[in-house]
């Protein structure tokens, strides 16, 4: 259940970052959800590395889709060139 737990949460912070960014993102399920988890991971890695907050803190999923609207940014920048 971990992976498909992780599949979901990275799906739901996908959305929410994609939602947020303004601008036209075309990229389809498997990349919204890649986005998610690999913003998830990098935000709650650095969060907690720094003390910012405990893990499983609500704070964590607003790093969480911070990370992943930050991904987003990167991943447009790159997609252009």
């Amino acid at each position: 259940m971990s992976i498909i737990g992780t599949i979901f949460v990275g799906l739901i912070v996908g959305l929410i970052a994609r939602a947020i960014k303004p601008g036209d993102d075309k990229m389809g399920w498997i990349m919204t959800i890649l986005l998610g988890i690999a913003g998830s991971l990098l935000a709650s890695y650095a969060g907690v590395a720094m003390g910012w907050y405990q893990e499983g803190q609500a704070a964590g999923w607003i790093a969480s889709i911070v990370g992943a609207i930050i991904l987003l940014v990167l991943y447009g920048l790159i997609r252009k060139r």
